[in-house]
């Protein structure tokens, strides 16, 4: 199966799973076609088919509850129950089962392919370095759950003043249109349960957002409330990718909530499945963040720590896994994941090409 037919195959399963907005899903493939990071983030599903033979070693490796769909634009803020600034990874639309190696080889693949872009300025061997060390480190001391407002003196170098609240935040939302008929029945006593009190007055918008989620349904929920605007969302979760490579159904288990859940962290209060919705707080404060939009005075070797400490975080929620990856850990070496992800780096940068020159439409 190549690239197109691996798209065409993945994106009829969506639809199977759940309604699919056409126009975002077009736009989202001229995304992908515009360089090969955007390609990297919008085809998991094709990164699920290559990785096993790609790299059957590393497929050989300890089972936990992964991101699956990880990169160096998976991570976000948040805050948690007590009000602190949280960052971690924020979207576990692809979580699975998956071998440990997985979440590691495509973290390090995504730095040497923004690298190329000259997104990042750090070599891939000294990336996939850090990462290793980070990751390990982190499952020896039982996990390190970063919170900014403790770790604030070192994270300063990721560049952390971008972390100011966008002016334009509440502008732009307030600014879309209210939807066009109904909102669907189970979205709206999800989004209602979820906002300040019950007999809050609220108007409902579309919202585009994302890559790889390019295309599925998602409502915000607007209200005026004590002085100041609040915004709830519903976005239609998909199953994961895992789950069409499976040639299982379209209405396949989601361990979305599971993984985020069990992962070592301060949790947002606010996001959580309710039935096929996906259920969050939007504002200024709980947004992913886009490495190319951090400023350029930044220490990435830090940056990648940071990374690589929460993937560990994630994977220690799989109970009594660490002793078991620390072992196999030891038994690869230090040089398997430099490997590992120049190796997926150079195919998809291969596939990427192969798509920006011809395209599914071109071929029809």
């Amino acid at each position: 199966m190549n690239i197109w037919e691996a798209t065409a195959s993945y994106e009829a399963w969506m639809r199977r799973s759940a309604v699919i907005v056409d126009k975002e899903l077009k736009d989202k493939h001229l995304k992908m076609k515009q360089d090969a990071f955007q390609f990297f983030r919008g085809t998991y599903y094709r990164w699920a088919q290559l990785w096993p033979k790609a790299c059957p070693e590393a497929k050989r490796s300890p089972i936990v509850l992964s991101v699956g769909d990880l990169h160096i634009d998976s991570y976000g803020t948040w805050r948690d129950a007590e009000g602190r600034m949280c960052w971690g990874v924020d979207d576990f639309d692809e979580s699975w089962p998956l071998p440990y190696t997985n979440d590691l080889t495509r973290l390090a693949a995504s730095v040497k392919i923004a690298r190329n872009l000259k997104i990042l300025g750090i070599r891939t061997k000294r990336a996939c370095q850090i990462i290793l060390k980070s990751y390990k480190r982190t499952l020896r001391q039982g996990g390190c759950p970063i919170v900014l407002a403790e770790e604030e003196t070192q994270l300063e170098k990721l560049g952390i003043e971008f972390l100011k609240a966008p002016r334009s935040f509440w502008k732009a939302l307030l600014a879309r249109p209210s939807i066009r008929g109904r909102l669907p029945r189970d979205a709206r006593r999800a989004l209602e349960k979820r906002l300040p009190f019950a007999s809050l007055e609220y108007r409902v918008v579309r919202r585009e957002a994302g890559l790889g989620s390019l295309g599925q349904l998602r409502f915000v929920a607007i209200a005026d409330c004590y002085g100041g605007c609040v915004a709830r969302e519903a976005k239609n979760v998909v199953p994961s990718a895992s789950v069409w490579l499976n040639g299982q159904g379209s209405h396949g288990r989601s361990y979305y909530e599971k993984t985020m859940r069990s992962a070592l962290r301060s949790p947002d209060p606010y996001q959580e499945i309710v039935g096929r919705w996906l259920i969050r707080r939007l504002s200024p404060d709980s947004n992913p963040i886009k490495i190319e939009e951090l400023p350029k005075k930044r220490d990435e070797a830090i940056l990648l720590q940071a990374m690589a400490t929460e993937v560990a975080n994630i994977h220690l929620g799989t109970p009594r896994r660490a002793n078991a990856i620390l072992r196999d850990l030891r038994r690869r070496g230090p040089h398997w994941l430099h490997a590992d992800a120049k190796k997926m780096a150079k195919l998809f940068l291969r596939e990427w090409k192969k798509y920006a020159r011809e395209g599914p439409k071109n071929r029809e």
